[in-house]
């Protein structure tokens, strides 16, 4: 690859709607020092696409102002934290034997080295990412995943949503023999987490409405509770002695209702906000049964080891909902934004 190169990529250069997503010709990143270039095969859309897009994060203290991620993003920027590919050329300190095998990236910017680490940042918000022909990242953020089962696309939708849910069940401890309450099931995350919950040998319960509950059975769940009822009840239906864990991306009044349903010692794990950023419960429910509330951003480099292990022996299976091309940039947001699908909705740059 030479400097002189261009590519195509999809840049916001504001915060706003759809129409702020721009196609451009750009010049082919450099990697810099530890660093790998990687031609993008496919690149998978989150929900954190559309917030970083809509600066809809809000900031400690001032929640309704707009704002990237982690504060102010740096514009012009081109999303996309979900990518896989082919290494295509390596920096200085790089072993030219990585050209040509086939990656994830894992998109965290870490607060520090070693396995436990915090992501701080993201690919597609701190840095430029995968809306794009090619893109670089630090090697130790390299995966090389060339024996896998699964397909690029398939590849592609690991990063964000199959990371936030391990890394949900890693920090909610979950266990085989258990019991694990998933909210949000249809979703990228909440498929994620009924696929890895089942895999690890846990009972299932899963919600979401009407049109996807074949779909999430389908996914692994063992109960499929129906948003439109009265979720409580159907939850002690369906788990009379209580949930171990609740693996939750959409709070809201979940909290408030779900909390009493733990068993002792149980743990409620929140990585989203989608019914709510504003909860209240009884903190009585929590002491006196030594419950735990723990908040999840992400993923730790050992969670992303992890992950990528199971993607190398093909134990999870992502669905893919629909493909659109770069170009459809904005389309495939308006898409993911309308939530009619089930599973992940991929680009092909």
């Amino acid at each position: 690859m030479s400097a002189s190169q261009s590519m195509r990529a999809v840049r916001i250069t504001a915060h706003g709607g759809p129409e702020v997503l721009e196609l451009t010709e750009i010049a082919v990143p450099d990697p810099q020092g530890r660093e790998v270039l990687v031609r993008v095969s496919a690149v998978a859309l989150n929900n954190t696409d559309l917030w970083t897009r809509e600066g809809a994060y809000g900031r400690p203290g001032a929640p309704k102002t707009q704002s990237g991620w982690r504060g102010s993003i740096d514009f012009p920027r081109i999303q996309g934290a979900d990518v896989a590919g082919h290494v295509v050329a390596v920096g200085t300190g790089v072993e030219a034997s990585l050209v040509g095998r086939r990656v994830v990236v894992d998109p965290a910017i870490y607060d520090a080295e070693g396995p436990d680490a915090n992501p701080v940042g993201l690919m597609g918000s701190e840095r430029d990412g995968g809306y794009a022909e090619y893109v670089t990242a630090p090697v130790e953020r390299v995966h090389d995943v060339t024996e896998s089962p699964l397909t690029d696309d398939q590849l592609a939708t690991l990063p964000t949503a199959y990371g936030t849910a391990l890394g949900m069940i890693e920090r909610g401890r979950l266990h085989k023999g258990e019991t694990a309450l998933v909210s949000g099931a249809s979703g990228g995350v909440g498929l994620a987490l009924v696929q890895i919950a089942r895999a690890r040998g846990a009972r299932v319960l899963a919600i979401t409405s009407g049109p996807k509950i074949d779909a999430v059975r389908e996914a692994g769940a063992h109960e499929v509770i129906d948003r439109a009822g009265d979720i409580a009840g159907q939850i002690r239906t369906h788990a009379p002695q209580g949930v171990d864990v609740a693996l939750d991306v959409v709070a809201g009044e979940l909290v408030t209702e779900g909390l009493p349903l733990l068993r002792e010692g149980g743990r409620w794990v929140i990585a989203g906000a989608l019914g709510g950023y504003d909860v209240t419960f009884d903190v009585r429910r929590l002491y006196l049964h030594n419950a735990q509330v723990i908040g999840s951003a992400m993923h730790t480099p050992a969670h992303f080891d992890l992950l990528m292990d199971l993607a190398r022996r093909g134990e999870v299976q992502p669905v893919i909902a629909a493909t659109f091309r770069l170009d459809q940039a904005a389309q495939a947001q308006e898409e993911l934004s309308r939530r009619g699908h089930v599973g992940k909705i991929v680009m092909h740059p």
